[in-house]
């Protein structure tokens, strides 16, 4: 499915939602402010936080349990993606490794985990995630892939590895809405 197409369908449903959700009815039970008032922390609400699914492990949750992808979850936890990565998908998310990030000039990672830095973070890592499902050896077909950045990141074949912009595909797990691709650098965008 185009990305174009999935953003169609994405906007409609949520259109559908809202003009379903607006239904004018009347209620006799009343809520005092106090009632109202949430004890779950908006930063917890949301798919990326509900517990006991029998299902597969979607991307997100195939990172966090990974000793290799601890800087991975920091990151997506400082530019608060986790939603964004437990959509249905599906996804395909080229996740660099601790390794990866180490070989960043020092003191990179440090600086795009600030708060003030939030966006930046969320570009970068938006760039590792594309729509599809593809495993290393259908990406051989490809020349580049259009990005969560609304950018694209080449492609290229040597030998067996398949490299993504310029980080070589070490592993692949599938996860329940899509696969985790395992790199072995972070992919920086670039001008395109």
């Amino acid at each position: 499915m185009k990305p174009s197409n999935l953003k169609f369908l994405i906007g409609l449903f949520a259109f559908t939602l809202t003009l379903y959700s607006c239904k004018n009815e009347t209620s006799d039970t009343t809520i005092s402010d106090t009632e109202a008032t949430s004890t779950t922390s908006s930063k917890e609400q949301g798919q990326a936080f509900i517990e006991g699914d029998v299902s597969k492990p979607n991307v997100l949750q195939i990172a966090m349990n990974s000793p290799d992808h601890t800087t991975l979850v920091a990151a997506v936890q400082a530019a608060d993606l986790e939603n964004a990565l437990v959509n249905a998908g599906p996804l395909m998310v080229f996740a660099p490794t601790n390794e990866a990030f180490e070989a960043l000039p020092e003191g990179t990672v440090e600086e795009l985990l600030k708060p003030e830095n939030k966006q930046k973070l969320a570009t970068i890592l938006k760039h590792h995630v594309t729509a599809g499902n593809y495993d290393k050896d259908f990406l051989k077909n490809f020349k580049k892939l259009g990005q969560a950045d609304d950018t694209n990141a080449t492609v290229e074949v040597k030998g067996d590895d398949v490299y993504v912009g310029g980080a070589k595909i070490i592993a692949s797990v599938k996860a329940g809405n899509g696969i985790v691709h395992v790199v072995d650098k972070v992919i920086l965008p670039t001008a395109n």
